[in-house]
């Protein structure tokens, strides 16, 4: 098995700079695509950033030229690192692996096909 721990949230105003990590252990050769999704109360939970790989990256528009997401093979790690926060990025941010690479922004939209997931760290924007 595979098991994902999100780290770094927390709350901050808006134009504030969070960083989140994701700690994979066990199967860790499971996790050839990595994404960060997030929900939002009463929303649909939506992809926010995926890397394929480690060379490829796809960004939901919403935060294309804010946050960027990063893996270190050697620590086991996947991050995000987000800038420029709005209140609208308030949401439960969920790390995801899976053993298939995913080369497209179109898998941002399918979040079902990720196969594991970490709990969960909660991202807090006020304005």
């Amino acid at each position: 098995q595979l098991q994902l721990v999100e780290s770094g949230g927390g709350s901050v105003q808006s134009g504030g700079s969070l960083r989140l990590s994701c700690a994979a252990s066990g199967y860790t050769y499971r996790a050839a695509s990595m994404g960060w999704f997030r929900q939002a109360p009463g929303k649909e939970r939506e992809g926010v950033a995926l890397i394929c790989g480690t060379a490829f990256t796809y960004y939901a528009d919403s935060v294309k030229g804010r946050f960027t997401i990063s893996r270190d093979n050697d620590k086991n790690t996947l991050y995000l690192q987000m800038n420029s926060l709005e209140p609208e990025d308030t949401a439960i941010y969920y790390c995801a692996a899976d053993p298939t690479l995913y080369y497209g922004a179109q898998y941002l939209l399918q979040p079902q096909k990720f196969q594991y997931w970490g709990q969960g760290t909660q991202v807090t924007v006020s304005s």
